[in-house]
C-alpha cells in the first residue's frame, strides 16, 4: 500500500509540473548552465527534432520582438551594455543532460586544444548538440543538428538551418520566420 502511495505522489507531481509549465507550445526545457553568453539547454531524450524547432522558432521570436530572454529562463548576458541584457546570446541545446553541468560546459569553455584529450571532449560536446540558437549585432539564427564548430569551416555539412536573419530583416518581418534560402 505505502509504495502504490508513493508511486501515486510522484506521478501526480509529475503530472502537475507538465501541466503547469509556463507554456505548452514548446517542448519542456531547462537550462542546465550558462558561461557568460554561452547558454546550454536540456531538453528530454524523447524530443522530436519538429519539437526543438518550436523551441527554436520561439527564440527567434522573442529576439525580434523585444530581445529579452529573461522569460526564456536566461540570466542576462550582456547586463552592463547600455542596448540591452541580451546583446549577444548562443544557445546549444542538448538531448543528454550530461553535456549540460555546469563543469562540463565550462571544460568546453576553457578548452586547451593542445592537449589531445581535451580536443577529444570539444569534439564530442559538439557532437552531442541537437540544435542552437545565436544573436548577436549582426543578427539572428537557428539551426538544428550538432554544432560543427571545430571540425570544419563550412558548417552547413552538419546543420539544418531554420532560419538566418539579420535584425533590418528580422524587425521588417512579421512575428513568424521562415527558413534561410
Amino acid at each position: 500500500m505505502g509504495l502504490g502511495i508513493l508511486i501515486g505522489g510522484v506521478c501526480v507531481i509529475s503530472f502537475g509540473m507538465f501541466l503547469s509549465r509556463p507554456d505548452r507550445t514548446i517542448p519542456p526545457y531547462s537550462i542546465g548552465a550558462q558561461e557568460g553568453s554561452l547558454v546550454a539547454v536540456h531538453v528530454p531524450s524523447y524530443t522530436s527534432d519538429p519539437e526543438i524547432k518550436t523551441l527554436i522558432m520561439r527564440f527567434g521570436d522573442v529576439g525580434r520582438a523585444t530581445r529579452d530572454f529573461a522569460n526564456m529562463k536566461i540570466r542576462p548576458t550582456t547586463s552592463d551594455d547600455p542596448r540591452g541584457r541580451y546583446q549577444t546570446l548562443q544557445v546549444i541545446i542538448f538531448s543528454d543532460p550530461f553535456w549540460t553541468e555546469p563543469d562540463n560546459l565550462h571544460r568546453y569553455v576553457a578548452n586547451e586544444a593542445d592537449d589531445a584529450s581535451e580536443k577529444t571532449f570539444g569534439e564530442k560536446f559538439e557532437e552531442a548538440v541537437r540544435a542552437g540558437y545565436r544573436a548577436d549585432a549582426e543578427g539572428q539564427a537557428g539551426w538544428i543538428g550538432p554544432w560543427n564548430r571545430s571540425g570544419s569551416t563550412d558548417r552547413t555539412l552538419t546543420m539544418q538551418w531554420v532560419f538566418q536573419e539579420s535584425w533590418e530583416k528580422a524587425s521588417s518581418k512579421p512575428q513568424a520566420s521562415s527558413p534561410a534560402p
